[in-house]
């Protein structure tokens, strides 16, 4: 074990060994490494260089300092929890005596409904949004899966072509803490990847791969998202708004909450019962526009 006072050497230590974490997605080791940089940048800049340098005051002056350059408060969240768990990290490695995040409050955050895009905006997105890409195939794929699958940004990304099976149509998803489930694949999402597959003219282990035989980034897979809804008028839409959009439109349908569960990979069935407050205002509206007693009629 290194024993790193320095704040460079100790991000490197611990950005590595999360490398090697089994329950850490490459997507979330990426944004930490992002939101630690900057951290560790701003202490700089204060000729703070030592770990046992880095007090309670600096880490509170630190979220004041990102909240006066316009951060939201859902992003100063996120960079203190990053840095809380590297200190966790630290102390536990005893490269730091005290843990000088530990009392440190973020900003308090209201509570936010997820987002769902409506059903003719998915098919919007997912038809015209890939139709006018330059890889207009892969494009189609992948958001055919994001949706219909109900798919994490990170799960998408590594997906191989053993993990799908085409003829009965089941996606083996790898999840969070490499748990797997199996999910049931749509016919519009089979026939895309059915056309997908047929473009290659070599074999590749992953469904989407990227560069030197690797598989796509997450980053990627975003931009992908986020253009084919620019193209037909829709902004903001992330990939995890794919996800939302799946799970809210399953239960207005009918689908059971344990269902939903077990589909989304759900470990805590509270994390799925959010949905139910988005489903619950969706029915309220079908009660207020198909019942003549709400209407005023006659």
């Amino acid at each position: 074990m290194i024993m790193a006072e320095k704040l460079s050497s100790a991000l490197d230590y611990y950005l590595e060994q999360m490398r090697f974490a089994k329950n850490m997605s490459l997507y979330t080791i990426e944004n930490y490494a992002v939101d630690l940089n900057q951290f560790v940048n701003y202490l700089l800049e204060q000729n703070v260089t030592l770990l046992s340098e880095v007090d309670t005051r600096l880490i509170r002056e630190y979220l004041r300092v990102l909240a006066s350059f316009g951060y939201a408060k859902s992003s100063v969240s996120r960079k203190l929890s990053a840095i809380k768990n590297w200190f966790l990290f630290l102390v536990d490695k005893k490269l730091v005596e005290k843990d000088p995040a530990k009392n440190v409050k973020g900003p308090r955050l209201p509570a936010r409904l997820p987002r769902a895009l409506s059903v003719e905006e998915v098919t919007r997105l997912i038809e015209k949004g890939s139709a006018e890409s330059t890889t207009p195939l892969r494009d189609r794929a992948v958001l055919e899966l994001l949706y219909g699958c109900g798919l994490r940004i990170g799960e998408l990304a590594i997906l191989h072509w053993e993990d799908i099976d085409l003829v009965e149509r089941w996606l083996r998803v790898r999840g969070k803490g490499d748990k797997e489930r199996m999910v049931p694949v749509g016919r519009m999402a089979k026939e895309a990847v059915q056309v997908w597959q047929d473009t290659f003219s070599e074999p590749n282990n992953f469904i989407f791969p990227g560069e030197n035989g690797d598989h796509l980034t997450v980053r990627t897979v975003g931009r992908i998202v986020e253009r084919a809804a620019q193209r037909v008028g829709l902004f903001g839409v992330t990939p995890h708004m794919l996800r939302h959009s799946f799970a809210t439109h399953m239960l207005e349908g009918g689908a059971s909450i344990r269902v939903m569960q077990e589909l989304l990979g759900h470990e805590s069935l509270l994390t799925t019962q959010r949905y139910l407050t988005v489903t619950a205002e969706h029915l309220k509206q079908s009660y207020i526009d198909a019942f003549p007693r709400t209407r005023g009629d006659d």
